[in-house]
């Protein structure tokens, strides 16, 4: 099955904010963090906002990659 390919504006537009889903991206792959209870209205920690690309603020993160394991992927990043 090939993943659905999102495009910068449908990740913008999907910020957790007005019943939007919260996408973001990381290292290319978009996912769905509107059921995790560590982000609220697009926030997490107060640090981030959904509706963006993370990689690089998330070098600097104290958890792993093997937390998006955990999310819903959605797609690639094009």
């Amino acid at each position: 099955m090939s993943q659905k390919k999102v495009t910068r504006q449908e990740l913008e537009a999907n910020n957790g904010k007005d019943g939007k889903p919260a996408w973001i991206a990381y290292q290319g792959k978009v996912y769905d963090v509107s059921e995790s209870s560590f982000w609220s209205d697009g926030e997490h920690m107060g640090m981030h906002n959904a509706g963006k690309d993370l990689t690089e603020d998330l070098d600097m993160a104290p958890h792993q990659d093997e937390n998006f394991n955990k999310l819903k992927l959605i797609g690639e990043l094009s």
